[in-house]
C-alpha cells in the first residue's frame, strides 16, 4: 500500500480506567472487529489504580506475592495475552486490534509483531530516542526467549523487542482469537524497581537481589534516557503520531455507543473483575 492509499483506522484514548475495564475493552474491541462492526483500531489507556497484570498462563500461587500487591494498593488482573507480570504505573498502555487477514499483516506471530511494533518504534523516535529492534544473535539467546527464567516481563528482550542503548524499553504481548490479532503493551515513563520486585516470589533474598541487579542492566524507562523528563500527554502525542506513521494510517477518533459501553462493563464484571478468572491456574 503506498502513501496515497492510506487506510483509516479508529483511535480511542480511554485515559484512566480500572484493570477489569481495560482488559474487557480490549477483548470487546477484538470481538467487534471479528464481527466486522469496526475497522482495525488502536487504543491508548492508563490504569487506575496502578495495577499488576499477569500473563494468561501464569500461576499466581507460584509466582506472585499477593500480599505485596495488596500492601502497595495495586489492582490485579489476568490478561487474555501471554507473557509475564507487568506493573502498570507511570506508563502509557496501547492496544492494537487488526484482522489476521489484513493485507499488511504477515502470517507468523513474530513478523506481525514486528509490523505492529513499527508504530512504537516511530513513537520513540518522535521523543528523540534512538530505538531499534533487538533480534537474537545466538542460539543461547534464542533459547532464553523460549524459556525465560524470570516472572518479570521487562527482564528479557524477546524477538523484535524494542531497545534503546541495548536496554529493553517497551514490553508487548499478543493473542489471536476469532481471526483477529490483539497486541497490547507498556510504554514506561518511570519505573519503581523496588516496588516491581516486591510483587514476585523468589526462592530466597539473594536470588531477588541478583535478578533486580540484572534487570537494571536489561531494562530502562523513557525518563531515564531523556535530559528533560516527559509526561503522559507528551508521550501520548508522540505515539499517536508514531503509530500513524508506523502503520501508515489516518486516524478517526471513535466513541463507544451506549450499548457497546454496557457490553464492556458486563464483561469486566463477569470475567476480569472475577477472582475465578484472575486467580485460576
Amino acid at each position: 500500500m503506498n502513501a496515497l492509499e492510506k487506510e483509516t483506522w479508529y483511535f480511542i484514548d480511554s485515559k484512566n480506567c480500572s484493570p477489569a475495564y481495560n482488559m474487557a475493552m480490549d477483548e470487546m474491541l477484538l470481538h467487534w472487529h471479528s464481527q466486522g462492526e469496526i475497522p482495525p483500531i488502536v487504543r491508548f489507556y492508563d490504569w487506575n489504580p496502578p495495577t499488576l497484570s499477569i500473563g494468561y498462563f501464569q500461576k499466581v500461587h507460584k509466582e506472585i506475592n499477593v500480599e505485596a500487591v495488596e500492601k502497595h494498593g495495586l489492582g490485579f488482573v489476568r490478561r487474555p495475552t501471554g507473557g509475564r507480570g507487568v506493573l502498570h504505573d507511570k506508563e502509557l498502555t496501547y492496544s492494537v486490534i487488526v484482522s489476521e487477514e489484513h493485507p499488511q499483516m504477515p502470517a507468523t506471530v513474530t513478523e506481525a509483531y514486528r509490523v505492529i511494533s513499527e508504530g512504537i518504534l516511530q513513537g520513540f523516535r518522535y521523543l528523540g530516542l534512538d530505538a531499534y529492534f533487538s533480534v537474537p544473535r545466538t542460539k543461547a539467546e534464542e533459547n532464553e526467549l523460549k524459556n525465560p527464567r524470570s516472572a518479570v516481563c521487562f527482564d528479557a528482550p524477546s524477538w523484535y523487542e524494542l531497545v534503546v542503548e541495548g536496554r529493553k524499553i517497551a514490553g508487548s504481548a499478543q493473542t489471536r482469537q476469532k481471526g483477529v490479532i490483539l497486541q497490547h503493551g507498556s510504554i514506561i515513563l518511570d519505573i519503581d524497581e523496588d516496588k516491581l520486585f516486591d510483587l514476585f516470589l523468589y526462592k530466597n533474598e539473594r536470588i531477588r537481589q541478583r535478578m533486580q541487579r540484572a534487570f537494571k542492566s536489561k531494562a530502562v524507562a523513557i525518563n531515564e534516557l531523556l535530559e528533560t523528563p516527559v509526561d503522559i500527554e507528551q508521550v501520548s502525542a508522540a505515539f499517536h503520531k508514531g503509530f500513524a506513521k508506523g502503520l501508515n494510517v489516518d486516524w478517526e477518533p471513535y466513541q463507544l455507543t451506549q450499548q457497546q459501553e454496557q457490553e464492556v462493563w458486563e464483561l469486566a464484571e463477569k470475567k476480569y473483575g472475577n477472582d475465578e478468572w484472575n486467580f485460576r491456574r
